[in-house]
């Protein structure tokens, strides 16, 4: 008689893996060699990602003046060191790991920007450090509609930093967003102190506005928009109303206002029972919109714009040095960075760098913006003729 033959170990008869016992399946606890101490957050080594988040959560909550993240504008510590001779940027990023480095008393972390003012300590010894400061710059950009003020658009939308000159050092940050469907002027700087406090309403910087509405506004709407209409955030009113003309029902209007909520010019024509068809900005502070600036082009500000700009929010301007200038330090990629003459401004697009005239006392002079003697037109920058397309060039 035949004994039924037996299954091989780790087989499972004719119904293979799946007859087997769960005792059968499981496998044999691994064997963990005993940790020498336990393992607690305090006993990590300065590279541990705990350790690393512990110190920039302490460094944010340290650095409370801060509104805007300025580290990205700052160099990093071990570039820093190098710079001073000290050693290489490996050794140094080593000396930081090894916690010989102290930033303000406390350990420094791989990776960690400073800034001007830092006091920064090696093996115990105080090291005075030169940093170049960094020079405040300014573009003035002229959005077109269906840009996207963002970096990363999940539906890969075009954005107007991808249209911005590189920095060597730092961002560009954005003053504020026009949404969508609103173009004009759009501010740019790589100073997060210069941008805070050009969007904060505390300093009641004005914003000009072209807007074409379907309809003319009565005496009653426009008081009612002078004196406050309430929005969902709250009550908002222009500063001023002018009339830009208009063709049949569409009129343009000239508006100003203090701060800038989301859509808060449209929403205010919407409450008085307005559509907007289209929104222009023309003005920002003192910076306004050049009428010969073509749409997705931009121009860097003059040292004596940039000044007068920072003026407005209470912020000392840089010195000048020479004839009039600022000491600006160019941009290694682009060589951008360097004094323009006030009378002139340079203007970059997607193609060619050109030359434009700027009207009387700088960029920032009241004239020749959108909207000053009627509201600009698309097909005007699409007209035929001898130089179509080149700008005028300065003498």
């Amino acid at each position: 008689m035949k004994h039924p033959q037996s299954p091989r170990p780790g087989r499972g008869g004719r119904f293979g893996a799946a007859s087997r016992s769960g005792a059968e399946r499981r496998s044999p606890p691994r064997k963990v060699a005993p940790r020498s101490s336990p393992r607690r957050a305090e006993d990590v080594t300065p590279l541990n990602s705990c350790t690393l988040v512990g110190a920039a959560e302490a460094q944010s909550a340290n650095s409370h003046k801060r509104v805007l993240q300025a580290d990205m504008q700052q160099p990093k510590l071990h570039k820093v060191l190098a710079q001073a001779g000290i050693g290489s940027r490996v050794e140094m990023e080593a000396l930081i790991a090894q916690g010989r480095v102290m930033v303000n008393d406390k350990p420094a972390h791989v990776g960690q920007r400073v800034q001007q003012g830092d006091q920064i300590k090696v093996n115990g010894k105080p090291v005075r450090l030169r940093m170049a400061q960094q020079a405040t710059r300014v573009l003035a950009y002229h959005k077109l509609a269906g840009e996207m003020v963002t970096r990363n658009d999940p539906q890969s939308r075009p954005t107007v930093f991808r249209k911005l000159p590189p920095l060597a050092v730092g961002k560009w940050q954005a003053v504020g967003r026009l949404d969508l469907n609103t173009e004009g002027l759009l501010l740019l700087t790589n100073s997060g102190d210069l941008a805070n406090r050009l969007m904060h309403p505390r300093y009641g910087l004005e914003r000009e506005y072209a807007v074409r509405i379907l309809g003319a506004l009565s005496d009653e709407e426009r008081a009612q928009l002078l004196e406050g209409v309430q929005l969902e955030d709250g009550e908002a009113a222009f500063g001023s109303i002018q009339d830009g003309g208009g063709e049949g029902v569409n009129q343009w209007y000239r508006v100003t206002i203090s701060e800038g909520r989301n859509r808060e010019v449209r929403r205010m024509m919407e409450a008085v029972g307005h559509a907007v068809s289209r929104l222009i900005r023309i003005r920002y502070g003192s910076v306004v919109l050049m009428r010969g600036l073509r749409r997705g082009a931009w121009y860097e500000l003059p040292d004596a714009d940039v000044a007068r700009l920072m003026d407005e929010v209470g912020l000392e301007p840089p010195v000048p040095m020479g004839r009039g200038r600022v000491r600006r330090v160019p941009d290694r990629k682009t060589g951008a960075g360097r004094s323009a003459p006030s009378s002139a401004a340079e203007v970059k697009s997607v193609g060619k760098p050109v030359r434009m005239l700027a009207g009387r006392g700088g960029v920032s002079a009241s004239q020749g913006y959108i909207g000053e003697a009627g509201i600009y037109k698309p097909q005007a920058q699409r007209g035929k003729g001898k130089g179509r397309g080149k700008a005028k060039r300065a003498r």
